[in-house]
């Protein structure tokens, strides 16, 4: 078992240290910023750690990359922690930055002013016309940075800086299933009705979390998302067509060159 651990800090050249968490998981971590170097870093790294998993080659039990860091969670009671901890180490001094090339998607968002409740104020506050908002959204290309908070909740970076704005200061209570939000410089998707203090901009009809699907989250750290504005009836219909069942969520696949 991992106790007592000593410092397993990694050389300042390596961009990164070595922390427990708690008895049963590592931290790499590889810097302080969010940026896509570093979080192709990360990506990197996490895949690299995986891959040995499933050949046998490090007793890691699940691998969870984050915006600047991977945790690697073990089994305590089988695993040598202290062992493992130098393996990580020399495997993160040698870790380069990878160009991740994740799936590319076309996500629906319909920004109809019943889906977009706070998009007046923020237009305001950032001196934009409503209408410029949902231009400068579709316009963007996200980079999925981690899947949080919330099964299904994408972290995504790429958001225009005429829309950075802080967190609301009075959070909702209950916020709609699938509602597109921004946050600081961040855009995300609510899976679940849910708490939450990020300005609603628009909604998807497209469900981001799907229990019984092999892959249950749409989108995963490294993928790319641009959005597409659609009108609200073109929202009603493809809500029926997922309610139905009839909704192939894997024709929302963009191409490389658009996403």
């Amino acid at each position: 078992m991992a106790q007592d651990h000593p410092d397993h800090s990694l050389p300042r050249t390596a961009g990164g240290r070595l922390l427990p968490l708690g008895d049963a998981a590592w931290t790499v971590e590889f810097g302080t910023a969010i940026a896509p170097s570093l979080h192709g870093r990360v990506l990197g790294f996490a895949r690299q750690v995986e891959a040995l998993a499933a050949r046998g080659g490090l007793p890691a039990v699940e691998v969870v990359p984050t915006f600047r860091s991977v945790t690697i969670h073990f089994d305590p009671l089988a695993t040598d922690g202290e062992a493992l901890a130098a393996r990580l180490s020399a495997l993160a001094r040698e870790a380069q930055a990878q160009a991740v090339d994740g799936r590319h998607w076309l996500l629906p968002v319909c920004f109809d002013e019943a889906f977009s409740p706070d998009l007046p104020a923020l237009a305001a506050a950032r001196g934009l016309t409503p209408e410029a908002v949902p231009g400068l959204l579709t316009g963007a290309c996200f980079r999925v940075y981690l899947i949080g908070f919330m099964p299904g909740f994408p972290y995504m970076g790429g958001l225009p800086e005429a829309l950075h704005m802080p967190r609301r200061a009075t959070p909702r209570t209950r916020v709609p299933a699938r509602s597109l939000a921004v946050a600081g410089g961040m855009c995300a998707v609510y899976p679940w009705e849910s708490p939450g203090g990020w300005h609603l901009l628009g909604r998807t009809p497209v469900p981001l979390f799907d229990p019984a699907a092999a892959a249950p989250a749409l989108l995963a750290a490294g993928d790319r998302v641009r959005l597409r504005a659609v009108c609200r009836d073109e929202f009603v219909e493809l809500e029926a067509r997922v309610a139905a069942g009839g909704f192939d969520r894997h024709c929302l696949r963009g191409e490389p060159g658009r996403g």
